[in-house]
């Protein structure tokens, strides 16, 4: 019994090896299969009207004359309000900045260089969600000249047209952009001989909302990226 004890120690150690081994085995393949993945991205693309505007007004005055300054600003200013609630637009939407008063002398000019000491800028700002109706007036600003008012440009002061509705088509965009990602991974399993399992991975991507394109401000295009693994199955 005893010249025996050694045969089967040794036997029942090989199996235990053969066991462990087949563990060890099931558990690398496990984690083979497990890292077997796809990554890939889904788009999703809107396009929408701005739904609300900033509208600058600007007018300039020039003279020698304080006096005159603050009363010809002032009075523009009530002419540009009155224009605007004429054609349409509502009391509360129209916000008037300070009188901007700028001394030529006090910036170092001498008197020869510049033909008025004073100047000023009057803005009045329409900040409306009738997007269409200020376009409209927009278009019809130059019936001001009738009143001896000319609107300036300036770069600083800009027309601005906004879309502040996202998050009422953030979930379908979403559902978009996943089903788009999906399917790209539907195809990339199918071309590879595998079946397309659980996802492993997801996040997405920021919102993004730019202009469709230069001439047409007011329409805009909202985008969004979003980035899914999947797991492939055999």
């Amino acid at each position: 019994m005893n010249r025996n004890s050694p045969s089967l120690a040794g036997f029942l150690i090989g199996l235990g090896l053969v066991v462990l081994g087949w563990f060890i085995y099931g558990g690398i393949s496990h984690y083979k299969d497990s890292e077997r993945v796809v990554t890939v991205k889904g788009l999703a693309e809107k396009e929408v009207r701005a739904n609300q505007v900033i509208w600058p007004l600007i007018y300039k005055v020039a003279s020698n004359d304080l006096g005159f300054i603050y009363k010809r600003s002032q009075a523009a200013t009530d002419i540009i309000i009155d224009f605007l609630i004429n054609k349409g637009i509502d009391r509360k939407d129209i916000t008037v900045a300070p009188i901007n008063v700028n001394d030529a002398y006090a910036n170092n000019y001498s008197a020869t260089k510049v033909n008025f000491r004073y100047s000023s800028s009057v803005i009045v700002t329409v900040a409306s969600n009738k997007v269409d109706l200020v376009r409209k007036i927009m278009s019809e600003q130059n019936e001001l000249l009738s009143s001896g008012i000319g609107l300036s440009f300036d770069y600083a002061f800009q027309t601005e047209f906004k879309y502040t509705l996202l998050n009422d088509i953030k979930p379908g965009m979403i559902e978009e952009a996943t089903s788009n990602a999906r399917a790209s991974a539907e195809k990339f399993a199918k071309d590879s001989d595998s079946k397309l399992g659980k996802i492993k991975t997801a996040s997405q991507g920021q919102f993004s909302i730019y202009d469709r394109d230069r001439n047409t401000p007011y329409i805009k295009k909202v985008r969004v990226v979003t980035t899914i693994q999947y797991y492939l199955d055999d």
